[in-house]
C-alpha cells in the first residue's frame, strides 16, 4: 500500500512539471532562445551600421605600458581596439598570438583610430623595460599598441572578472601560467562588440590563434571603425 502511494505522488509530482514547464520550454523553442540566460546581459539587438552585438562596458583598468606611461582605458577612448592577455616568457599559445596581433596592427596602421592592448599575467617578470624589448622584437611599431603590466592580483581580477578571459597560475606546464587564447574588441564607446555565430548568437571573443578567427576580427574591427 505504501509503495502504491509512492507511485501515486511521484505521477503527481510529473503532472506538475508537465502542465508548468514544458509549455514554457516549448515557448523557448518557437522562440529561438533555448539557450536563454548564457547570453543575459548582451544587447542582441543589431548595432547599426556594424550589426555586431553589443556585450557590455569594458572594465575599467590603470597599468604601466612599456614605455613607463599609466595607461587607462580612456586612454583608448575614441578609438576602436583589440585586447588580449599574455606573457613574454611563454613559449605555447602566445608567440602565434603576437604575431596574428602584429598583422592586426600592420591591416590598421594608417588608421590612428585603432589600438591593441597586450596586458601580461606575469608582470613579477614582464616589467616595462622587458614589455619594451619584446614589442621591439615583434616589431610592434602603432604609437597605440600598449603592453601593460601592474599588480598580478589586480591583472588576475581584470582578465578572469572583469573581461571574462581565463589566466591563472599552473606550475605543473611549461612558463608556469596558462591562459585564453582569445581576442576582444572594444568599440570607440568603450564597449566589448562582437559578430553572430551561426545560430544567431553572440560569439562573444574571437580566436586568436586560427586564422578564420583573424580573419573575422579583422572585418569586425573595419565595420566598428566606420560606426
Amino acid at each position: 500500500m505504501q509503495k502504491n502511494k509512492s507511485y501515486i505522488w511521484i505521477s503527481f509530482i510529473v503532472l506538475v512539471f508537465g502542465i508548468l514547464v514544458i509549455p514554457k520550454i516549448v515557448e523557448r523553442i518557437k522562440n529561438g532562445d533555448i539557450v536563454k540566460g548564457r547570453f543575459d546581459g548582451i544587447d542582441k539587438t543589431d548595432s547599426k551600421p556594424s550589426g555586431l552585438f553589443k556585450v557590455g562596458e569594458a572594465p575599467k583598468f590603470s597599468l604601466t605600458d612599456q614605455d613607463g606611461n599609466t595607461i587607462t582605458n580612456e586612454s583608448y577612448s575614441g578609438k576602436v581596439f583589440v585586447v588580449e592577455f599574455f606573457f613574454s616568457t611563454c613559449t605555447s599559445i602566445c608567440p602565434i598570438m603576437n604575431r596574428n596581433m602584429v598583422t592586426i596592427q600592420d591591416t590598421f596602421k594608417d588608421n590612428p583610430d585603432f589600438g591593441i592592448a597586450s596586458i601580461t599575467i606575469n608582470p613579477d617578470n614582464d616589467s616595462p623595460e622587458v614589455l619594451k624589448k619584446h614589442a621591439i622584437a615583434l616589431n610592434a611599431t602603432s604609437k597605440n599598441w600598449h603592453f601593460l603590466t601592474g599588480d598580478r592580483t589586480y591583472i588576475f581580477d581584470l582578465s578572469n572578472k572583469g573581461f571574462n578571459l581565463y589566466a591563472g597560475q599552473n606550475p605543473k606546464i611549461s612558463g608556469g601560467f596558462e591562459h585564453s587564447g582569445l581576442f576582444a574588441i572594444v568599440d570607440k564607446e568603450g564597449n566589448i562588440r562582437c559578430r553572430k555565430d551561426e545560430s544567431g548568437n553572440p560569439i562573444v571573443y574571437y580566436d586568436g590563434l586560427e586564422q578564420k578567427g583573424i580573419d573575422m576580427i579583422k572585418k569586425d574591427i573595419a565595420l566598428l571603425l566606420a560606426e
